[in-house]
This record gives structure tokens, C-alpha cells and sequence, in this order.
């Protein structure tokens, strides 16, 4: 299926590892040009050699840390000055901290919210006159699974996560009429190598941690990107202030 990402500009934040460099290389093989940024020069230049290769499309990567004061905007200028435009935006970076929840100080709070929320808002804030002036725009907020499940030991992120989803469905109406979506992605347990730092011993963590999912397993990364170019593409037009979780079914809510 043609997603219609043909000569599309999209912007991937965290794209040096994990979730981020899935979703980059997804978009790329559908066609699109592709800016990443991530924190660690050297694995930032082997993520652009990898998604260069899976497209015929442009890449541009940038070493930056999201959570300095003006570099989401610096970022989203430079993507669009070298790009002549900008169609997708995708908002991934670093979590907070697990621990419980009344293990942290104040102080630990705001840190939380200048990690996992404040770079999200600063680069959609940045973006939206770019998608506006395009007539097109596709905006994914990946978060986590905690904005729909707070789990125990993730009290930062079960605190701090959710003030996403209040953004994304008020933007929703400030866009108004268009073609411009925004839409939160809440993943689950991927294997990635985020989640394979919190143990001392991964293989037996996730297989534990696979007991308690329905089908059985932890995602991988390209599960999520598979799901994340869904809603950048053109057939995700009427689809738009959602949460979407993709957890293996580990949520048994119902939202």
C-alpha cells in the first residue's frame, strides 16, 4: 500500500536509536526525506547512513540535546531551510527516570517536564506555521503506555506523560479544518535499547515482562514505526486527536 509519503519532509526526533531510528527508516522507505536529531554523535551518523539507505529520499541528521532553551526551534529552522519545507513531525525523546512515585523531590518533577514534555510542545509550537504554510502536516507525539496505564515504578512518567494528551486534543481544535492530524502514540514494552539499560540482565527481564502481555512477546521497534507511518501517511487523513496505543494488548482498559 502506498502511504503517499512520496517527497514528503519529515522530522524525527530521538532518531539515533530505538523507536526513533524504526520510525525514521520506516518513513524513508516509503519515500520521504528525513531530518533526525538525537544526543550521541557517532550513533546519529550510523542512523543516517541507515535510513539514507532504506529510501531514495533525502536525510539530514543533527546532534543536539532537545532540552536546551532554543534548540527544538533552532532545529525546526534549520530542517526547513534545508529542506523548503515540512510535512511530518514526530516529537520522541529520552523518559524520565523509573522509580515510585513518592521517591522523587519537586525538583525531580520539573526535570521530568523539561525532559518529557517540554521539548514535545516546544518542537509542535515550532513546526505548526511550517505545516500551516504546507496545507499538510501529520503530528505524532510518542509518549508512552503510562498515559493510559500508570504502572508503579514509572511514578515521573505516569505523572508527567499524560499533560501530552491535554495538548494534543486541544490542538486538535486549533487546527481546525485541514489536512493537519495530531495524534499521541503510547507504546508498550519494546526491545530497544532504552529498555534493556534498566536491568542488569535484559534477556530474563523481558522475557518476565512478556508474561504479562496478551500476545506473548515485547515489540520490536519496527512494530511500532510500522503503526507510526500509518498515521504520518496520507490514509490516516480523518484520524486525528487519538491515543494510540501500541502495547500488545497489555492495556485492558478500556480508554
Amino acid at each position: 500500500m502506498d502511504l503517499g509519503l512520496t517527497g514528503k519532509i519529515a522530522l524525527v526526533a530521538g532518531g539515533g536509536s530505538g523507536l526513533g531510528r524504526a520510525v525514521a527508516h520506516r518513513l524513508a522507505a516509503e519515500g520521504a526525506d528525513v531530518a533526525i536529531c538525537g544526543r550521541d554523535p557517532g550513533r546519529l551518523a550510523d542512523a543516517a547512513r541507515e535510513v539514507g539507505a532504506a529510501g531514495p529520499g533525502r536525510v539530514w541528521s543533527r546532534a543536539l540535546d532537545l532540552t536546551d532553551d532554543g534548540a527544538p526551534e533552532a532545529w525546526i529552522a534549520e530542517t526547513v531551510q534545508d529542506a523548503g519545507a515540512l510535512h511530518v513531525v514526530v516529537t520522541n525523546g529520552a523518559g524520565p527516570r523509573p522509580g515510585p512515585v513518592d521517591s522523587f523531590t519537586p525538583a525531580d518533577y520539573r526535570t521530568a517536564l523539561d525532559t518529557a514534555f517540554i521539548p514535545h510542545v516546544a518542537l509542535v509550537l515550532a513546526a505548526l506555521p511550517h505545516l500551516r504554510a504546507a496545507g499538510w502536516g501529520r503530528i505524532l507525539m510518542v509518549t508512552s503506555e503510562t498515559v493510559r496505564r500508570p504502572i508503579p515504578k514509572y511514578g515521573l512518567s505516569n505523572a508527567t506523560r499524560p499533560g501530552l494528551v491535554g495538548f494534543a486534543k486541544s490542538l486538535v481544535h486549533e487546527l481546525g479544518p485541514g489536512d493537519i492530524t495530531v495524534n499521541v502514540l503510547a507504546p508498550g514494552y519494546h526491545r530497544t535499547p532504552a529498555l534493556e539499560r534498566q536491568f542488569t540482565d535484559p534477556g530474563a527481564a523481558v522475557a518476565e515482562i512478556a508474561k504479562g502481555i496478551p500476545l506473548g512477546r515485547v515489540g520490536d521497534a519496527d512494530d511500532f514505526a510500522a503503526v507510526a507511518a500509518f498515521l504520518a501517511s496520507e490514509h490516516a487523513r480523518f484520524v486525528t486527536g487519538t491515543v494510540q496505543l501500541v502495547d500488545g494488548g497489555a492495556n485492558e482498559g478500556i480508554p
